[in-house]
């Protein structure tokens, strides 16, 4: 880890504490799984996040790299006895995905829809191959 994400995951961390929603440094971070497609105009980001609240997730880019995190809470707020099954992750993930290509940083968009987070980051298209013209010198 970066001393950049070191600085970056502490201010989340802070900011965390800020809002009571800070768990212990020994808790588990989950990772989110996500599909990464490309489409004539975009590189897209989706995965599922069901029961995060738009105030409990960051989406940040920088560079190559997209970054979602966030945080999941139970919904019951009981203590639970005993597990028979346990296979939701609830509590803090993240993800970082490196974009496979580049694109324009400036005109991402995030959408969710039915706990669907969609990430549109819209592809640079370069000439691969280009012709020069020679031009002389009199």
């Amino acid at each position: 880890m970066t001393d950049k994400n070191k600085k970056e995951n502490s201010e989340w961390e802070t900011e965390k504490v800020k809002k009571g929603k800070a768990k212990s440094w020994l808790s588990k971070e989950g990772e989110l799984t996500v599909d990464v497609y490309r489409t004539e105009e975009s590189v897209v980001i989706q995965t599922t996040i069901a029961g995060v609240s738009k105030e409990d997730l960051d989406i940040v880019t920088e560079k190559d790299m997209v970054t979602i995190k966030g945080e999941r809470e139970r919904p019951e707020k009981e203590k639970i006895e005993e597990f028979f099954i346990e296979e939701c992750f609830w509590g803090p993930f993240c993800r970082e995905i490196i974009l496979p290509e580049e694109t324009d940083p400036s005109r991402i968009k995030a959408t969710m829809n039915k706990g669907v987070l969609t990430i549109k980051t819209p592809r640079i298209e370069r000439e691969k191959r280009r012709e020069i013209d020679l031009e002389e010198n009199e």
